[in-house]
């Protein structure tokens, strides 16, 4: 197979619709194309992927942000665990920003709601690090696999 037989697999794969989980009603995402990685990585052994788009979104982040006024309801992102499984491949690098900046956005919500008074962004912004750099303590050692890593 050519590679241009891999873009139009990707490209097909990307344009699937997303399903709902009848039970809650949420969007589900696809799941990652496991079958066309690990052609890829036989057809072009050593060649670094990299996941676009792979934050999991934490609903745990999403509810907070809703409940303190946000409007995300049909949030979803990839589940750690295909995350994790992609992370022992020829995946060098995931791009998790979304997280990231759903992390800072709960934490100044939450804050902002708690302190109505409160408008100096050293004061918001010192949670919102917080609960980022929480964030990144739990992908770098319970799912992106690369805790310890950075001397390597």
């Amino acid at each position: 197979m050519r590679l241009s037989g891999y873009l139009y697999r990707y490209f097909s794969w990307c344009l699937q619709v997303q399903a709902c989980d009848p039970k809650t009603g949420k969007l589900v995402p696809p799941p990652l194309a496991f079958d066309v990685l690990a052609e890829i990585e036989q057809k072009l052994p050593g060649f670094p992927i990299v996941l676009h788009g792979s934050s999991s979104v934490p609903q745990d982040e999403v509810d907070t942000i809703n409940k303190y006024g946000g409007n995300l309801p049909d949030a979803v992102g990839i589940p750690e665990e295909q995350l994790r499984k992609a992370s022992k491949s020829a995946v060098c690098k995931i791009n998790i920003d979304s997280d990231s900046r759903l992390a800072m956005t709960a934490a100044i919500r939450k804050y902002l709601a708690e302190h109505p008074d409160h408008f100096d962004p050293r004061q918001y912004l010192k949670p919102a690090r917080e609960n980022m750099k929480k964030m990144y303590i739990h992908k770098i050692k319970e799912v992106l696999g690369s805790d310890g890593k950075l001397a390597e």
